[in-house]
């Protein structure tokens, strides 16, 4: 890109008439003045020059009022421009003016947008541009300067008897790390108003029998941050319990799943935990569906939201109910504690696939531990490349060798978090599967992964129902579940595929 006189035809610098920037007795300075002549910082007479020379006075060039001064170290431009490290301006050798195309800082761009700048030059990654603190420049999405690369370049292999990870298709299909966008099947209701739909809530419950259409066409069209402030608006404009009535106008599943749908997703998820751990038996199925699938901000909050319901934090609650490696495996998960960098470093996943394969299929006995400090641990993405990596060792898959050598609860905790991490939508879709087939339907599974995933990944869930089951989710619910509770749920899975 070139501007108007800038750079300047041959006779070099300072430009002709009609160059940059024309105001008189601004830029370029006098003899002496900036540039210099050799380095940085320039000789006596050199920068700040003397009046008349850089900095312009008030009208000069950057057309700031008063001129323009740097700050220490720095060199704040105009409004969009480019402010490097400390150590200032100009950047090393190579440095000021840049050339042809160079450096003019354009109101909301991000930066220097034609010219790579000599080693060492303006930005933050090593060596790189990018505007500091924001994102490097690039192709959009890419890594930062100086990591790997997402998809796992074939790499040459540290250990010559290993294999190089990467170069062609993944052996196990896998869940794609990259956000496709919003996935969930319930969106924002534009112009919701929770003092409008509570007045249709309670016009659904007064009087003699209830309106379930009313209010699951409500309920079934708002998303969960449109649906909790209800329960505050209804006791300000009613000075009632929204809760309370609910419950006593619905009953059965119907109840279960509208009561599910008014609490925040950690309240829900912590009410789920708590009904898994009390009573005579441990739903450990739901223990290890909620703290595989969920991010360590969720946890921890999960984790707050318990303590304060209950009075007893969710990992003693945990200790009192379980025991052994299962025990251990469900405390590390619930530290919400996981690495959740995006970036896979090879040789780390080559050392935890040896790591894995020692401590089960290569020796007698298991080392339990050993699986539960990768597994909890790791990078979901780095898990993922771990079971490639493992396949390709050993010849055999992660679940097969934890089902040989583990069993009980801790098999079946190890596989699911295995399961999870490395495709979540199928893992739910199993979940979804088992929870409808047979005799009788699990209808707390049911409605807790409907309304948990219902603004995650419902979307995802469906495609890879119907692939492999052969029936639409939509299809099963509707064969499984009856009157106002199919409505809903149906309301929550969100169509047909």
């Amino acid at each position: 890109m070139s501007y108007p006189g800038y750079p300047p035809q041959s006779g070099g610098y300072p430009p002709q008439a009609g160059g940059y920037p024309p105001q008189p007795g601004a830029f370029p300075p006098q003899a002496g003045g900036y540039p210099p002549q050799s380095g940085y910082p320039p000789a006596q007479g050199g920068y700040p020059p003397a009046a008349g020379g850089y900095p312009p006075q008030a009208g000069g060039y950057p057309p700031q009022a008063g001129g323009y001064c740097p700050a220490a170290g720095g060199y704040p431009p105009a409004a969009g421009g480019y402010p490097p490290q400390a150590g200032g301006y100009p950047p090393a050798a190579g440095g000021f003016p840049p050339q042809s195309g160079g450096y003019q800082p354009q109101p909301g761009a991000g930066g220097f947008p034609s010219m790579p700048p000599a080693g060492g030059g303006w930005g933050t990654a090593p060596g790189g541009y990018g505007a500091p603190g924001g994102a490097p420049q690039g192709y959009p999405g890419g890594p930062a300067p100086g990591q790997p690369m997402p998809n796992y370049p074939k790499a040459p292999s540290p250990n010559p008897s290993m294999p190089g990870y990467g170069g062609g298709a993944p052996s196990h299909p896998q869940a794609p790390a990259i956000s496709k966008g919003y996935r969930g099947s319930i969106k924002d209701f534009p112009g919701a108003d929770p003092l409008r739909d509570v007045e249709v809530l309670r016009k659904a419950m007064k009087g003699f029998g209830t309106d379930e259409n009313a209010i699951i066409e409500l309920l079934g069209s708002r998303t969960n941050k449109q649906r909790v402030p209800m329960v505050a608006a209804y006791k300000t404009t009613y000075g009632k319990d929204l809760i309370h009535d609910l419950k006593s106008e619905l009953t059965g599943n119907f109840e279960k799943l509208v009561l599910s749908m008014m609490m925040s997703p950690a309240h829900f998820a912590a009410s789920e935990l708590r009904e898994a751990i009390k009573g005579a038996g441990t739903d450990e199925a739901c223990l290890i569906e909620i703290l595989s699938s969920r991010s360590n901000a969720e946890i921890q909050e999960i984790n707050t939201i318990y303590k304060a319901e209950y009075g007893k934090k969710l990992e003693d609650a945990i200790i009192s109910d379980t025991s052994g490696h299962f025990r251990r495996l469900l405390v590390s998960l619930c530290q919400g504690n996981r690495d959740e960098r995006e970036t896979v470093d090879i040789s780390l996943v080559q050392q935890d696939a040896q790591k894995l394969y020692a401590a089960g299929e290569n020796k007698v006995g298991t080392d339990e531990s050993q699986f539960n400090a990768i597994l909890c641990a790791r990078s979901k993405p780095h898990l993922r490349a771990v079971f490639q990596e493992y396949q390709k060792m050993c010849g055999r898959d992660i679940e097969k060798s934890i089902c040989r050598e583990m069993s009980g609860n801790l098999e079946s905790g190890m596989v699911a978090v295995v399961k999870c991490i490395r495709d979540t939508p199928a893992y739910f879709a199993e979940r979804l599967h088992k929870a409808m087939k047979g005799a009788g339907t699990m209808d707390r599974t049911l409605i807790r992964i409907m309304v948990s995933r219902s603004e995650v990944d419902m979307l995802d869930i469906r495609q890879v129902y119907v692939k492999t089951y052969g029936k639409s989710l939509y299809t099963d619910i509707s064969g499984d579940t009856s009157g106002d509770y199919k409505k809903l749920l149906l309301k929550l899975c969100g169509g047909t595929d």
